[in-house]
């Protein structure tokens, strides 16, 4: 009978290990560098996305500025009122 107790003490032991996470096994300081690290990286990265997206619109925008009255008339033409 001690013999089994022991090897389901030992079973038990060997289950709490494997049931530990790398969030147990980091400590509590470098666990919340991580998640600060990937806030920032999750912030740059938006503000790169945002950034994209407004110099997309400008250099639409400037196309269409300098487009000729032709290629205007050829984009808008049949859009436009007849008028």
């Amino acid at each position: 009978m001690a013999k089994k107790k022991g090897q389901q003490q030992a079973g038990e032991l060997k289950q709490e290990k494997d049931q530990m996470t790398l969030a147990d096994q980091l400590g509590g300081d470098v666990l919340a560098k991580l998640k600060e690290a990937k806030q920032s990286l999750a912030a740059e990265e938006q503000k790169k996305e945002e950034e994209r997206q407004a110099k997309l619109a400008f250099e639409r925008k400037q196309r269409e500025k300098n487009m000729s009255f032709e290629e205007l008339l050829d984009q808008y033409g049949s859009k436009g009122s007849k008028y």
